[in-house]
């Protein structure tokens, strides 16, 4: 089995544009149009630095990977798209990317998979990360072509001190976050994965959104009675204890917090825990106000009610899929399940799991103003 790690980058600064299109189920276009803008930025800039290779000369041997069913024989700007590689790797007519058509669907030859992300053991990034370095920490880089090293240091994920911001990550239980008792393991996974993004020890608030949550009804009092018989208690608080709280104890998290929790769900959950919540996310976009027994227990329990957009189902396993697949808007990662579109040779094969996704956002203190905001995703691909 191979874990697959997806990554949006920083969607506040860099890269193109993000057009959120109106709609109840934002924050799921705003997730899915940044994996897909990351996925094209790092496959664009693997053939920007092929074309490169090929006209300067001792490129690494990651030619992009073509296929024979595929039409490959449109014509380049400065050369034929014939389906040939040289033995350097490269392409024929690489002087005219934009305009050979190899993979037969999106009209625009894909790089090799190897060229645009990276595999550590079982663990495929995609794309590969460049990872920030925390400011005043040494680093030593050797060279693949030269073996030598060079040392450097950098200001990290973020522009000031991790002090001057406030940080919340939201972690999202999919439905294949199974089984129960490995859910802190993910939970530990992807806090060390925004850690290092953002170059940070800690977070100040950490959300758990469980599968199975929402908060929905013609009105608040109804959504409020649907959402008391939602999700699982037994599991919430199992993992509450193993990921959040535990978090918490280490000094990683300062404050935890849920989602989709209505006065019934909360009161039970609040009695059960050792470590209470200190914010509750709700989404009443349908029903417009918040309960009044809600309001009245967090009021109680000194709990901070939240409203956000996030959609429930943040990444079901079709969306990624069509995300990572052969399609005219796919990464050519993985092959269709239904074989119908041809793929490159080094396409992964097999049953795609999404597991979790992580939201992050660092937030200038004085000023209010975002400066880093992304998303991780977990996913496993049984391909054994």
């Amino acid at each position: 089995m191979t874990k697959l790690i997806l990554s949006t980058g920083n969607i506040v600064s860099g890269g193109p544009s993000i057009i959120r299109k109106p709609g109840t189920f934002r924050s799921n276009l705003e997730l899915t149009n940044s994996l897909r803008s990351s996925f094209s930025a790092a496959q664009q800039a693997s053939l920007e630095d092929e074309e490169y290779y090929a006209r300067n000369g001792s490129p690494p041997d990651t030619g992009a990977v073509t296929t024979t069913t595929a039409t490959t024989n449109g014509d380049a700007v400065n050369g034929h798209a014939n389906g040939t590689t040289k033995t350097n790797g490269i392409h024929n007519g690489v002087n005219g990317i934009s305009n050979g058509t190899t993979n037969g669907t999106s009209g625009q030859r894909r790089p090799a998979l190897a060229s645009w992300t990276h595999r550590d053991g079982k663990t495929l990034y995609v794309p590969r990360v460049d990872w920030p370095i925390v400011a005043g920490q040494a680093t030593t880089t050797t060279d693949a072509e030269t073996g030598s090293t060079t040392s450097g240091s950098s200001s990290g994920g973020l522009q000031e001190e991790a002090s001057q911001y406030d940080t919340t990550v939201k972690l999202f239980f999919l439905p294949g976050a199974l089984p129960v008792e490995s859910r802190a393991q993910y939970a530990e996974e992807a806090l060390a994965l925004v850690f290092r993004e953002l170059g940070v020890e800690s977070v100040d608030l950490l959300v758990l959104s469980f599968p199975g949550m929402s908060f929905e009804g013609d009105c608040e009092w109804e959504a409020d009675k649907i959402n008391a018989k939602q999700g699982n208690d037994d599991e919430e608080v199992a993992t509450w204890a193993a990921a959040a709280e535990s978090l918490h104890k280490a000094g990683k998290v300062r404050r935890l917090g849920v989602a989709e929790f209505g006065s019934e769900k909360l009161a039970r959950f609040v009695s059960r825990v050792s470590v209470p919540p200190a914010v509750d996310q709700i989404n009443i976009h349908n029903c417009c106000n918040v309960p009044p027994p809600l309001a009245a227990l967090a009021k109680e329990k000194g709990i901070e009610l939240l409203v956000h957009t996030d959609c429930t189902d943040i990444l079901p396993p079709g969306t990624l899929r069509e995300l990572l697949g052969q399609g005219l808007q796919g990464a050519g990662v993985l092959v269709d399940e239904d074989g119908t579109a041809s793929a490159q040779a080094d396409a992964l094969r097999g049953d795609l799991t999404p597991q979790w996704v992580v939201k992050y956002t660092a937030v200038v203190r004085d000023r209010g103003v975002i400066e880093n905001k992304g998303y991780f995703a977990g996913a496993l691909l049984h391909d054994e």
